[in-house]
């Protein structure tokens, strides 16, 4: 076992990892660029953030697309490392030039929480096959979304009175009773929640909510911002699509198993 991945063992069984949430996408100043010097920046910019992965022990790398594009903003990354040191590292290396001067980036240093007074069954639909040794991290194919689930991205912050609220209050019961049952109905996929380390101005978490289906996404959207649990949360939500899965899993297996 290398010190990078026996960092992540750690990290994974004590709960200590670091995760960085970013808000990226691409400038327009990218399309301007010939093929030529896409290509090889991109290649450039891939072999350096593989070097990351490997050092600093990469536990997670997950992308998901924005339906809707904010602007800039057009994808939501999840990058989970065992130590400060390798978030750190990876931020400093994405930004890095030439790839980094084309590029829009909004970073958020999170922890793996878990959401109280919730406790939802998840069934995975069929898993894709596992990346395999042969499938080197370092040959970039054509990207594409995972059209098989939709992503409910959750941006959260509590309001005045949402401290002193009992998961036995009734209106607590009504909302999580109704979201348990658009789990089971539509069969949820995924329930994930980050909490920032440093809280912002109109959100202090984020979670990750996979179904495999847009009525199901719509339903639960509509529950959480329903009353009378609305009057303690701000919320701004935006569905997304993984983004090439199972090519990002090869980066982890890379970083394990050097």
């Amino acid at each position: 076992m290398t010190p990078g991945s026996q960092k992540a063992k750690h990290a994974a069984d004590s709960g200590d990892s670091v995760v960085v949430l970013f808000k990226g996408g691409r400038l327009p100043a990218w399309h301007a660029l010939s093929q030529g010097e896409q290509d090889a920046f991109s290649q450039e910019h891939v072999d350096l953030m593989l070097s990351v992965s490997r050092r600093y022990g990469l536990m997670h790398l997950e992308g998901f697309r924005l339906l809707g594009p904010q602007d800039n903003w057009q994808r939501f990354w999840v990058i989970e490392f065992p130590s400060l040191a390798g978030a750190e590292a990876w931020i400093q290396a994405e930004m890095a030039p030439p790839y980094g001067r084309y590029g829009y980036y909004e970073y958020h240093l999170a922890r793996r929480a878990s959401r109280d007074g919730l406790i939802v069954r998840a069934s995975r639909l069929p898993a894709p096959k596992s990346p395999v040794a042969a499938e080197n991290p370092r040959h970039i194919p054509t990207l594409k979304i995972d059209s098989s689930s939709l992503v409910v991205l959750t941006f959260r912050r509590w309001l005045p009175g949402a401290a002193e609220l009992s998961a036995q209050e009734p209106g607590q019961v009504e909302h999580t009773r109704r979201l348990k049952a658009i789990a089971k109905r539509h069969r949820l996929m995924r329930l994930e929640l980050f909490r920032l380390m440093a809280p912002q101005a109109d959100w202090h978490e984020v979670g990750l909510i996979e179904l495999p289906s847009f009525a199901g996404a719509e339903a639960w959207m509509e529950v959480e911002t329903a009353f009378p649990n609305s009057r303690f949360t701000l919320v701004t939500q935006h569905l997304a699509r993984k983004w090439a899965p199972a090519y990002f899993a090869r980066w982890v297996c890379a970083g394990a198993s050097d």
